[in-house]
């Protein structure tokens, strides 16, 4: 006598593989989106910061040693003859392309419109990232949009040791001092990263970013300073220090 499953209990199997698949299959899609942010933040931070080492170095200065904000043409500025942030990246970024945000273009249904992000941090500071068809922008060899504002030269980016920003808008002379990384260039969901509980203010210590769509997303602030680029917001700063 042969024995088998019934058409019923292939059924029930299948049935509860598929509800199992449903619960678990959006969290792994979550986590691996997750962990993509996180590691592509924390490398681009990286680089940025040794961007401003390898400057020093060949050319004598980093971000706190800029005195000028980005001229007419950002493009083709070299820093042996002129100290803004454009020069500083042309002279050590290598594969990275210069082009204003607000050229950027990100694709909506089937056309492309102009890059654009939702950012309370963007919106807030008085930095004029507000207006990205001023902001600088940068887009590194594997998609990341590195952007920076048009006042970045008027104050010197430089942070005391031992000084910390006391607030997400850093005064008026850190705030010149601002960006974005845009880890998953100009894709959706082009939002800025933001605590699924607790406060986003630096001064704190409670934020905390769960790895879901709402609050996991792409877009997160930054400060330049001396030789280093450092979040500049809690919700950034909770996602640096929680990457692998």
């Amino acid at each position: 006598m042969k024995k088998g499953f019934t058409l019923a209990e292939v059924l029930i199997t299948l049935g509860i593989i598929g509800v199992v698949a449903a619960m678990t299959i959006p969290t792994l899609i979550a986590n691996t989106r997750s962990q993509q942010y996180r590691s592509k933040f924390k490398k681009t931070v990286s680089t940025l910061s040794q961007a401003a080492r390898m400057s020093d170095a060949q050319y004598g200065f980093d971000y706190a040693g800029i005195n000028t904000k980005c001229g007419s043409d950002p493009a083709t500025e070299n820093p042996e003859n002129i100290m803004s942030v454009c020069s500083l990246l042309n002279g050590t970024l290598t594969g990275a392309t210069y082009t204003k945000a607000g050229d950027l273009k990100m694709k909506k249904g089937k056309d492309y419109v102009p890059y654009t992000i939702t950012s309370s941090f963007q919106s807030s500071t008085i930095s004029s990232l507000s207006n990205l068809s001023l902001v600088h922008a940068y887009v590194l060899s594997d998609g990341t949009i590195v952007a920076i504002s048009p006042e970045l030269g008027m104050y010197g980016c430089n942070l005391a040791i031992g000084t910390k920003i006391q607030n997400n808008y850093g005064g008026t002379e850190m705030a010149s001092c601002a960006g974005f990384i845009d880890v998953n260039g100009t894709a959706l969901p082009n939002k800025e990263v933001s605590c699924s509980s607790g406060s986003n203010s630096l001064t704190a210590n409670t934020c905390i970013v769960k790895n879901d769509a709402q609050h996991m997303t792409d877009i997160y602030p930054i400060r330049f300073h001396n030789g280093s680029v450092i979040p500049a917001t809690a919700a950034a700063r909770y996602v640096l220090n929680t990457a692998k």
